[in-house]
């Protein structure tokens, strides 16, 4: 007999052997098939053994045999070797299975060729011997549950759902019992893809595709299943859920790809050494945790608003993975700060700011998860509808249509996976680096749950046959060579030829519309302080650039704070008061969303912006107005600014854009509502012709709209008399007492006490003139 290729398969099962020693570190699932073939390569080894010192003869099948089961040994050796609790288990499963019937039915064809061997088989290897032996093997089973897989897999690319029951069989014997298993096996199986992709290995690719469009519908069930067992008597809002737990959050940070979870899943997910966004499957570029101070603020409201105690802090997590000690990443600062619980919420019809009071938009749009509460404004503060805003109020689609979108409202200073920037439709040439997957709005300000698929996560976007957020993204950029491109067009950003420096601008501009590696790549090779520069420009197609660019890249919270510690606030003010109309709208924007840090309403407030912010409120295009009146909302959540905001003449302008014609009612009324809470504001909005159009609102406005506007007159009427009778003349308790009864819980708590007071005021309880 060839005693070499003995030889080699006695080693290999050595090898194999010696796997003992890694017991601790595998999973249940890989120690329970390497007993099982332990078991085989138990019974063949001392039968080798004999035959190596019986010097058998052997002829080339045996010898075929021999190199054969060989090799299966070994590939289950090393795929064993390199199993790991990040592994896809249905991958592994499907291979291991296949490997471990090839060893079982070699061995026991190994064992027919040596029972017909002519001569030289030793005694305690007769064909008796030999059959037991082989009887054995055929009876060492296993689960089989790559068959179940093979089935439920084809059946579903053939467009049969699998069953519930299939489901379960799969889910238990895999233990993908989670959502957090569920989207590590994803994760797992889109590395595999891309290897497959990367090694033109279309076999496995084909395969590997059907095996996450399995693991996507499991999910699809699982999040059904899930939300159907909600123990609140009311429905949560699918945006207040982390995508990884599906449980209301208490602690909501942002990751890189700015989108919001819990900070204990979140936290536990990249200590496992995952470095993707769970929700995205793009790629982090930096592992900090950012504290999203809007939707837990969002949070705090609804679940007091519908009588829902908000659970404890996560201390426990149902991850059991170890944990990467190596992954020690710190905390970006975000300021936060307590204020008035008066201050107000934008409505609900895509011109939203954020639910009640200074605190409620302190980090506000930090979240790409957040994004779109106002105005369909789906982050990178584009005006362009995404897929995702097209779920509500269709009657602003045909606005947000045209060239660039502003930062109407609450949350959108912060990216998320489906960036798609304020940019003209007509820009001559594509970014370099592909838009990303459209994230999901925020739920109306109403927290009511509007129409649409039960999105903790939105499975046709986050998997499909391409998790990874480009729309082609096999063919993703090294992000070396986009520094490289990067610090070349900042260079040029310093060159004395306006061409240069106008090309520069908008391939930079380009660049920060689309994702966050760009806009986090942009500004770490400097381009912030020369784009600072760049705002005082005499050409106006440079100036246009740049300040959109700047725009863009606010996206990013990190970025905020470069971009005010540049000096970008005066130069940006600057151009609010000279630039083009474009240029102004950007400009207010851009001051928008700097404005989210709480020293830089400080900052921007004390600068001299609020003055051509009102300006513009006044007397800029549609656009501008409603960057204005963003920006000023955004800016009165600071006390001190309210004052400025009123000695300015905003007040007219604001009373003016309550017009239904002007499509700002819900914009004006949420301004007007926290400039109440002033005296000076009170007294503006009396003198300019106020309070009947805030009672008409009342009567006819949006659920948010009339929720402001009773707030505002509740502040109007408890400190004026005078204010109270006109409020009352205008004939606003018919629509108090309807409000009362089927407003908002913060519209009827505000109507209900304005009754009370009129009451009060029958009896004699006269307040100031």
């Amino acid at each position: 007999m060839e005693i070499s290729l003995l030889k080699a398969l006695l080693k290999n099962i050595s090898s194999f052997f010696n796997l003992q020693c890694h017991e601790n570190k595998t999973s249940e699932l890989v120690q329970k098939y390497y007993q099982k073939i332990e078991e085989i390569l138990k019974l063949i080894k001392p039968v080798l053994e004999s035959v190596i010192l019986a010097e058998v003869a052997s002829d080339e099948s045996l010898q075929k045999e021999l190199a054969g089961l060989s090799q299966s040994v070994d590939e289950l050796r090393e795929l064993l070797e390199d199993s790991h609790p990040l592994m896809s288990k249905v991958y592994f499963v499907m291979q291991v299975e296949s490997l471990f019937a090839k060893v079982q039915a070699r061995s026991l064809e190994l064992f027919e060729l040596l029972k017909s061997s002519p001569k030289g088989l030793p005694d305690e290897l007769s064909s008796s011997s030999l059959e037991r032996y082989a009887q054995k093997i055929k009876h060492i089973g296993y689960e089989r549950a790559a068959a179940i897989l093979s089935k439920v897999i084809r059946d579903y690319a053939e467009g049969s759902e699998p069953s519930a029951d299939d489901r379960s069989k799969i889910a238990d014997f895999l233990n993908l019992k989670s959502n957090q298993e569920l989207l590590i096996e994803a994760v797992a199986l889109e590395k595999l893809k891309e290897n497959a992709e990367q090694a033109e290995k279309m076999g496995d690719l084909e395969c590997i595709e059907e095996m996450i469009a399995l693991v996507t519908h499991m999910n699809d069930k699982f999040i059904e299943a899930k939300q159907s067992q909600n123990p609140h008597p009311v429905s949560i809002p699918p945006d207040f859920c982390c995508p990884l737990s599906l449980e209301l959050m208490t602690d909501p940070v942002i990751v890189a790809s700015g989108q919001t979870y819990e900070r204990g899943y979140i936290r536990k997910w990249l200590d496992l050494g995952l470095t993707v966004c769970p929700k995205t499957m793009q790629t982090l570029v930096h592992t900090n945790l950012i504290p999203n101070y809007t939707v837990k603020a969002l949070i705090a409201s609804w679940c007091e608003s519908n009588n829902v105690k908000l659970p404890d802090p996560v201390k426990t997590l149902t991850l059991t993975q170890p944990r990467s000690p190596d992954l020690t990443p710190a905390t970006s600062p975000v300021h936060h700060v307590q204020s008035s619980s008066e201050d107000s919420r934008l409505p609900e019809n895509g011109n939203t700011l954020p639910e009640s009071g200074d605190h409620s938009l302190e980090s506000f749009g930090q979240s790409s998860d957040v994004c779109g509460i106002n105005e369909k404004l789906t982050v990178g503060h584009q005006r362009t509808v995404s897929t995702s805003s097209m779920h509500s109020d269709t009657s602003l689609s045909q606005e947000l249509s045209h060239e660039a979108n502003s930062l109407s409202a609450t949350h959108v200073a912060t990216p998320s996976s489906s960036d798609v920037s304020r940019e003209v439709a007509s820009d001559p040439k594509p970014a370099s680096i592909s838009t990303t997957t459209p994230a999901t709005p925020l739920i109306s300000p109403r927290f009511e749950t509007r129409p649409r698929n039960p999105l903790w996560r939105r499975p046709s976007e986050r998997y499909g046959l391409k998790i990874v957020s480009s729309p082609t993204a096999e063919t993703r950029p090294d992000l070396t060579g986009l520094e490289t491109e990067v610090k070349k067009l900042v260079e040029d950003l310093s060159s004395i030829s306006i061409d240069v420096v106008r090309n520069s601008t908008g391939e930079l501009r380009l660049l920060a519309k689309h994702n966050m590696d760009n806009r986090i790549i942009i500004a770490n090779c400097g381009a912030i302080s020369l784009l600072t520069g760049l705002l005082l420009s005499t050409d106006e197609k440079v100036q246009e650039n740049a300040v959109t660019t700047l725009l863009n890249l606010s996206i990013n919270d990190n970025n905020k704070l470069t971009i005010a510690s540049a000096g970008a606030i005066e130069p940006l003010i600057h151009v609010l008061e000279t630039g083009s109309s474009e240029a102004k709208e950007n400009s207010a924007a851009t001051l928008f969303s700097l404005s989210v840090i709480q020293d830089n309403k400080i900052r921007i407030g004390n600068s001299g912006a609020i003055k051509p912010l009102v300006d513009l409120l006044g007397n800029g295009s549609p656009r501008g107005k409603k960057d204005a009146a963003t920006a000023l909302f955004n800016l009165s959540i600071y006390h001190e600014n309210k004052a400025r905001i009123v000695q300015a003449g905003a007040v007219k302008y604001l009373v003016e854009l309550m017009d239904p014609a002007a499509g700002m009612v819900d914009k004006a009324v949420a301004v007007l509502s926290n400039l109440a809470t002033i005296p000076d504001g009170r007294a503006a909005i009396g003198q300019e012709g106020g309070i009947p159009v805030l009672v008409e609102v009342v009567e006819l406005g949006s659920a948010r709209g009339k929720e402001n506007a009773a707030a505002a007159l509740l502040q109007l009427c408890t400190d004026s008399s005078r204010f109270c009778k006109q409020v009352l003349q205008e004939g606003a308790v018919p629509p108090l007492v309807a409000l009362a009864q089927s407003g908002t819980p913060r519209a009827k708590e505000k109507a209900q006490s304005l009754l009370t007071y009129f009451r009060s005021q029958r009896h004699g309880n006269n307040g100031r003139g």
